[in-house]
């Protein structure tokens, strides 16, 4: 793909991520086909399908329970890399060989999604996510990273 086409699908990502409801971070997910530059799928964080705004419904769980960022993945909204690969699968479209786009460095869970659809390249946004994250991962298991400049996890300056 064109270096100005990646930038265009960049920013496409950021503004899906929009779309999210969490009170916390948002982040959008697209999948491309290479080849034929073209989104294949696309996905945001969010509470379940036909289950409320957010994770607990009207209320974000991970707030509730008071959870750490960075910790926990288990609790929560589903995330962005989730959503695109389960939204491609209830479609029938492949993610093998695909790219990905996503807004934020993946969690390890996500990672290890990502790896085990096939997708052979991930194009990370921003600065980083404030946690364990799944680049090593994907890295250690054949899956290409490229890391570019976009919005800083807020909770960073938290930090």
């Amino acid at each position: 793909m064109k270096p100005k086409h990646i930038q265009i699908r960049i920013e496409q990502c950021l503004s899906l991520s929009k779309a999210s409801n969490c009170p916390r971070r948002k982040f959008g997910a697209l999948l491309l086909d290479p080849a034929r530059n073209v989104v294949l799928m696309d996905g945001y964080n969010g509470g379940p399908r036909g289950g409320g705004e957010l994770c607990g419904g009207k209320v974000c769980l991970r707030d509730e329970k008071e959870v750490e960022s960075g910790t926990r993945m288990e609790i929560g909204c589903h995330h962005a890399e989730m959503n695109v690969i389960c939204n491609c699968a209830a479609s029938g479209v492949a993610t093998n060989n695909a790219w990905m786009v996503v807004t934020g460095e993946p969690c390890l869970m996500c990672a290890k999604l990502i790896h085990h659809a096939g997708i052979k390249k991930v194009i990370v946004v921003g600065g980083g996510y404030a946690g364990e994250n799944g680049v090593q991962y994907l890295e250690a298991h054949g899956v290409g990273v490229d890391m570019v400049d976009g919005p800083q996890d807020p909770r960073l300056e938290k930090l």
